[in-house]
C-alpha cells in the first residue's frame, strides 16, 4: 500500500483552520506553522512545528494559506522560510490570494533556490465550507504538478478545477473576486431597498429563488446581512478589501475600464477603513448610517 503525502500547512486563519481540520479528519498527517502562537488551539492532532522551513523538512507537500503576497514571499524566502530548509516537501500549494505575476516571480525563484514545484491553487467558498470539504480550488501549474495537489485537495474541494498553467487559478480568483466583492456591495443595497419600501426583507432570497436574481450571495451573504449576523466574524473586511484592491489593479494592468467594479470597490473600501476586523459582510451597515 502507498503511502500518503505527509502534509505541511503553514496559516491557521479563518480559512487555513478548518482546512486543517478537515484533513485531520480524513486520515492526513499534518504539520503547520502559524505567526500567531493562540491558533494552534484551533487544530488540534496537527503537529506544531516553529517555521515553515521546519514545516518543509516534515512535509512532502506544503500547503499555504496566508493574507497576502508578501506573507508568501517571507513564508518561501525569510529567514525561517521554506528556502532555508535543504530538503523535505517537492510541492507547495498555494491557497492564499496573490497577484499572477508575484505567483509567477516567487515560484520561479523557489524553484530555482529549492527544486520545488509550485501550484497556485486559491480557495472560494467560506470557514464552513472549507471545514466541509466543499470549497471550490482553481488551480494553475503543471499538469503533473497538479495531479500531485489532487491527492490532497480532493478532500478539501467539492469544485476543483484545473484552469491553466501556472498563475491561471490566481487570474480565475481576480475575477470570482470581482464578482464576489460587487455581490457584497450590491446586497448591502439590495436589503436597504427592500427595508425602505417597507416589504418582508426576510422573505426576499425565498421570493427570489429559482429566478435570474437567484445566486449564492442572495442565499447566504444577504440573509445574513438582513439578520445583521456579523459575530464572530466569518471573514474579515481587511481581506476583501485587499482582494478588491488586486482585482483594480489587475483591471489596469489589462488595459481595462470596469467602472461597474471600480464604484464597488471604492465603496467597499469606504466600508473597510476603520473596519479591517470586522466581518466582511457588514458593509450593509453603510446603508443604515445613510438612511439615518
Amino acid at each position: 500500500m502507498t503511502q500518503r503525502p505527509r502534509i505541511g500547512f503553514v496559516g491557521i486563519g479563518i480559512m487555513g483552520a478548518p482546512m486543517v481540520r478537515r484533513l485531520l479528519a480524513k486520515g492526513w498527517q499534518v504539520s503547520v506553522w502559524n505567526l500567531e502562537p493562540e491558533r494552534y488551539a484551533q487544530v488540534p492532532g496537527a503537529v506544531v512545528l516553529d517555521s515553515p522551513a521546519a514545516v518543509r523538512a516534515a512535509s512532502d507537500i506544503v500547503i499555504f494559506c496566508v493574507l497576502n503576497g508578501d506573507a508568501v514571499e517571507e513564508c518561501c524566502f525569510g529567514p525561517h522560510g521554506l528556502a532555508r530548509s535543504k530538503s523535505g516537501a517537492s510541492l507547495l500549494i498555494d491557497t492564499s490570494t496573490i497577484n499572477p505575476d508575484r505567483t509567477l516571480i516567487l515560484a520561479e525563484r523557489l524553484k530555482s533556490e529549492t527544486g520545488m514545484s509550485w501550484v497556485d491553487a486559491p480557495i472560494s467558498g467560506g470557514p464552513a465550507a472549507a471545514g466541509e470539504g466543499q470549497l471550490t480550488i482553481m488551480m494553475g501549474g503543471d499538469t503533473t504538478d497538479v495531479g500531485t495537489a489532487n491527492t490532497v485537495l480532493a478532500d478539501l474541494a467539492a469544485n476543483l478545477t484545473h484552469i491553466g498553467a501556472l498563475g491561471a487559478g490566481q487570474t480565475a480568483k481576480i475575477i470570482n473576486q470581482a464578482i464576489v466583492g460587487v455581490g457584497y456591495v450590491l446586497m448591502g443595497e439590495a436589503l436597504a431597498l427592500a427595508e425602505a419600501a417597507g416589504i418582508d426583507a426576510a422573505r426576499l432570497p425565498a421570493a427570489l429563488a429559482g429566478g435570474m436574481a437567484d445566486s449564492t450571495v442572495l442565499k447566504r451573504i444577504y440573509p445574513q446581512q438582513q439578520a445583521r449576523d456579523y459575530d464572530p466574524p466569518r471573514g474579515y473586511a481587511r481581506q476583501l478589501d485587499k482582494d478588491l484592491k488586486n482585482v483594480m489593479a489587475f483591471i489596469k494592468e489589462q488595459g481595462l475600464e470596469l467602472p461597474l467594479v471600480a464604484r464597488a470597490a471604492a465603496r467597499y473600501h469606504d466600508f473597510a477603513v476603520g473596519n479591517e476586523m470586522v466581518d466582511s459582510a457588514a458593509v450593509a451597515r453603510l446603508y443604515e448610517r445613510a438612511k439615518n
